[in-house]
């Protein structure tokens, strides 16, 4: 799996930071992690309540790709998918793929949301603040779906999209599907605070 980050690995580029302290115990690259590159470990991070936290990022970016009914199970193709974004990432940027992971991570997370609040048969919606690790979650399910929607009847490749999309999260782009989704989720959250 590993083969075809030579090129990557060869110019030192498995390290990534996380600028974020609060977000750094949800993200397995944290400084500086020997596993942050591994698109899969095998590992049983479900078995216990916070344990996916301890899931190589770019392992949960890719567990996320193989959702929706005919993608499920097929870890190889994502695994694929991945290798070929992180390599177009560095060919169009000339930076660390993991690090734009990371900050594409970051930017696209939510910092509040709205949740509904029911009393005595009435309903409203109040603004919270969210969690570390929802965040990183919520982040991962909008950059992958907004990867699947621009990749469907497109002719670029998944890993083209993928790679687009990660930059322009990355860059903070309103080209970006989880930016302007992020946006709109701190607005509900403002205008009902």
């Amino acid at each position: 799996i590993l083969a075809s980050f030579t090129n990557i690995n060869r110019s030192g580029l498995v390290e990534a930071k996380v600028p974020c302290n609060h977000l750094v115990e949800c993200f397995t690259c944290g400084v500086v992690y020997n596993l942050s590159h591994v698109l899969h470990t095998a590992g049983r991070y479900s078995v216990k309540r916070f344990r996916k936290a301890q899931c190589p990022i770019v392992e949960r970016l890719t567990n996320s790709l193989m959702k929706h009914g005919r993608n499920n199970g097929k870890k190889l193709m994502a695994v694929r998918i991945v290798k070929h974004a992180m390599e177009i990432i560095y060919l169009l940027t000339d930076q660390n793929p993991i690090q734009v992971i990371v900050d594409a991570i970051i930017n696209s997370g939510p910092r509040e949301d709205a949740t509904r609040i029911g009393s005595a048969g009435v309903v409203r919606r109040q603004a919270v603040d969210i969690s570390p690790l929802r965040r990183v979650n919520q982040a991962i399910y909008l950059l992958t779906t907004g990867n699947r929607e621009s990749a469907f009847r497109n002719i670029k490749t998944i890993a083209e999209c993928l790679a687009d999309e990660l930059i322009n999260a990355a860059n903070r782009s309103s080209n970006s599907y989880a930016i302007k989704k992020k946006d709109e989720i701190e607005r509900v959250a403002k205008a009902n605070r």
